[in-house]
């Protein structure tokens, strides 16, 4: 492979709250795959609490999910190579990847809903097969989303996970301009929704979060029209509202205290949407949900369509997701990086390689 080095960086995780590089080669593309240098990659929230932390379970299942893989599975950036069998990308396309390569034959992946598969061959970047985290990644052709010239690497990084997340939460609520759209929790998903709801045309966007700074950094941004604490989100919601609620509300904390504020804040008739992963969901039945005539969605991830949906939208909106990031790291810098993304960021972290500063 004409001017690719053989060998790159890639970042792992022992699962003890560390993050640590390797020197690996750099593979070679096979049959439908393409080697991609990596412009961009996402820290995922998921990947901190499933095996940045060491637990490695997920979905229920038994032992360790994580296989000791390059990490990472918000990846974008460049092809340089393309294997046998790749019939629509070629070197010096842009390109993010949806992050689960699926059977491809089952009811979910002939969907599109590749996350849904349940085959044991599907595989997750950064999960079972390497990922972004690295200089240099192979992604599987049908994988890879066009990236439009208008959207820079670090804005498909974040298409790749948390805006499709985000985007298929709001879809799923159906939000238009007669909307008022709460979102809950200012974490990174968060975040994207208030971006998304804004592109969508809600009539207000109101975001709920305990932590001062992730509400200060959410208020610089300009897609809320009001944050507040939790503690004070009915006062203000009801304000807003002239005392109706919020006809559109969004989970993003995948905390129970979370789903609850959510609950408590949608109007009569209104439709909630969870998208946060963990935690448990406990509420009151008769008054909290069937009185008010509620309807809940949940949504895990989106499909290949709709990450093609999403990121030909935010082009029609003029919406860069990339404004959520709040620090940016080289490899390099990968266990300062997860340490600041595990504590206390106030947006989005990012990888991109050959980045010696963060900013």
């Amino acid at each position: 492979m004409s001017g690719v080095p053989e060998r790159m960086r890639g970042v792992y995780l022992p699962g003890d709250s560390t993050a640590v590089v390797r020197d690996v080669a750099v593979p070679e593309p096979g049959p439908g795959e393409l080697l991609v240098r990596v412009g961009a990659s996402g820290i995922c929230g998921s990947d901190i609490g499933y095996i940045y932390r060491g637990y490695k379970g997920h979905r229920g299942e038994e032992g360790a999910a994580y296989r000791g893989v390059v990490a990472g599975h918000e990846p974008a950036g460049i092809v340089v190579a393309a294997g046998p069998q790749a019939r629509r990308f070629r070197p010096g396309d842009r390109i993010l990847a949806y992050h689960i390569v699926g059977c491809g034959v089952c009811h979910n992946c002939r969907g599109g809903w590749m996350i849904s598969c349940t085959s044991p061959v599907r595989a997750a970047y950064g999960w079972q097969r390497d990922g972004g985290h690295a200089d240099y990644i192979l992604v599987d052709e049908r994988t890879a989303i066009a990236l439009p010239d208008e959207l820079s690497f670090v804005d498909g990084a974040l298409i790749a996970c948390g805006f499709g997340t985000a985007y298929e939460g709001l879809h799923r609520l159906g939000v238009t301009g007669s909307d008022d759209v709460v979102v809950v929790g200012l974490g990174p998903v968060g975040l994207a929704a208030g971006m998304i709801a804004r592109g969508m045309g809600a009539r207000r966007v109101i975001g709920v979060e305990p932590s001062v700074a992730r509400r200060g950094w959410a208020e610089g941004l300009g897609l809320f029209d009001a944050t507040t604490h939790p503690d004070d989100a009915g006062e203000v919601v009801a304000e807003a509202t002239a005392g109706v609620g919020a006809q559109a509300v969004i989970d993003c904390s995948g905390s129970r205290a979370g789903r609850s504020t959510a609950i408590e804040l949608t109007a009569e008739w209104g439709r909630v949407s969870l998208v946060g992963e963990g935690g448990t969901l406990e509420t009151e039945v008769s008054d909290a949900l069937l009185h008010k005539q509620l309807t809940l969605h949940a949504s895990w991830v989106t499909s290949v369509q709709g990450m093609e949906q999403i990121t030909a939208d935010l082009v029609r909106w003029g919406l860069r997701p990339e404004a959520v990031v709040s620090d940016r790291f080289d490899l390099d810098q990968a266990d300062e990086a997860y340490r600041l993304a595990a504590g206390e960021s106030r947006g989005k972290v990012v990888l991109i390689p050959e980045r010696r500063n963060h900013a």
